[in-house]
C-alpha cells in the first residue's frame, strides 16, 4: 500500500470502523483511540496490509485487541489498588516545620544539605566531608550558616510578648 493509498483507506474507513468500535466496546472515546493506535500501527505494516487483503479486518482486529489489552490492564490496576490498605492518617507537617524548610531553602544548596546532614541526619563534620566529598573547614563554614538561619527562625509571637510584659 502506497502512501495514498493509505491515505484514501484511512478516509474511507475510520468512521465506519470507530462506529464498528463503539459498537464493540460500548465507549465512544475509547473506541476512538484503539482505531486510531491501530491506524498507527497499521501504517508501519502497510505493505504486507496490501498483500493480505484484509486491511480493514486487520485495523478491527488490532483495535480490539488493543481494547483488551486496555481492560486488563485497568482491571489488574484497579485489583492492585483495593489490595492495598489506606495509609495511616497522619498529621501535616507543624507550622515550625514549614518555617525552617522555608528558611532551609534560602540558603544555597550545598550549605543546605550540610546543614541537613548534620542536624537531621546527626552526622559528623568528618562524616559528611565523606559523604559531601568536601573538606572538613568547608563543612564547619557551612554550619557557620545557621547563624543566618537563626535570624529567620525567630517566633515574631516570642519578640511581641517581650514588648507586652
Amino acid at each position: 500500500m502506497t502512501v495514498e493509498e493509505f491515505e484514501k483507506f484511512y478516509a474511507q474507513t475510520v468512521t465506519r470502523l470507530t462506529g464498528q468500535l463503539y459498537v464493540m466496546l460500548g465507549d465512544l472515546h475509547e473506541a476512538q483511540d484503539v482505531v486510531q493506535e491501530a491506524f498507527v500501527r497499521a501504517w508501519r505494516h502497510r505493505r504486507r496490509l496490501d498483500r493480505d487483503g484484509q486491511p480493514e479486518a486487520w485495523i478491527r482486529t488490532t483495535a480490539w485487541r488493543l481494547a483488551v489489552s486496555r481492560w486488563r490492564s485497568r482491571r489488574r490496576t484497579t485489583e492492585a489498588w483495593q489490595r492495598t490498605t489506606a495509609p495511616p492518617d497522619t498529621e501535616g507537617p507543624g507550622p515550625e516545620a514549614v518555617v525552617l524548610v522555608d528558611a532551609l531553602r534560602t540558603l544555597p544548596a550545598q550549605q543546605r544539605r550540610t546543614m541537613t546532614l548534620h542536624y537531621l541526619c546527626d552526622l559528623s563534620v568528618e562524616q559528611i566531608a565523606g559523604e559531601t566529598g568536601l573538606s572538613s573547614g568547608t563543612v564547619k563554614t557551612h554550619l557557620r550558616g545557621r547563624a543566618a538561619l537563626a535570624s529567620r527562625l525567630k517566633d515574631p509571637r516570642i519578640e511581641e510578648e517581650a514588648f507586652d510584659v
